[in-house]
């Protein structure tokens, strides 16, 4: 199949199929004599790890480790998962962060007023100097 029927049915764009190539990320396909890509089931299969992979926010670098164990049939499975395991702190320590953002925010938005009065204190906060990190 060519590129279009590869995206189509991998649910990865064209573009980001080209781009997986470019980085090592998928091998190069065969091509045709004018040039075209061609692409196999195994390619499209491929494609589909590597989208729900991202779909659950694995970097790059832990998809091209998770496609060398998924592709090693001879993998021990503590190695899948202590990658699982690893990107599961790493989404714990987002969550964190996100909610420490989300109620600072939130804290700011309840002291403005919202009015027509020019003070804001979500304006005033997010101009204020941060101390240095280098203050003696």
């Amino acid at each position: 199949m060519n590129i279009g029927d590869a995206a189509q049915a991998s649910g990865v764009s064209a573009k980001m199929i080209r781009h997986y190539e470019e980085i090592g990320l998928v091998p190069k396909v065969a091509r045709t004599d004018a040039g075209y890509r061609i692409y196999s089931e195994r390619d499209v299969h491929l494609l589909r790890f590597i989208r729900q992979a991202r779909v659950l926010g694995f970097s790059m670098k832990q998809i091209a480790d998770l496609m060398g164990l998924w592709l090693d049939q001879s993998r021990p499975s503590r190695k899948v998962k202590q990658l699982a395991n690893e990107h599961i702190a790493e989404l714990d320590a987002k969550i964190h962060e996100l909610q420490a953002m989300k109620s600072t925010l939130q804290h700011l938005a309840h002291d403005c007023h919202g009015d027509n009065r020019p003070d804001c204190p979500i304006l005033d906060a997010l101009g204020a100097e941060l101390p240095s990190a280098h203050a003696t």
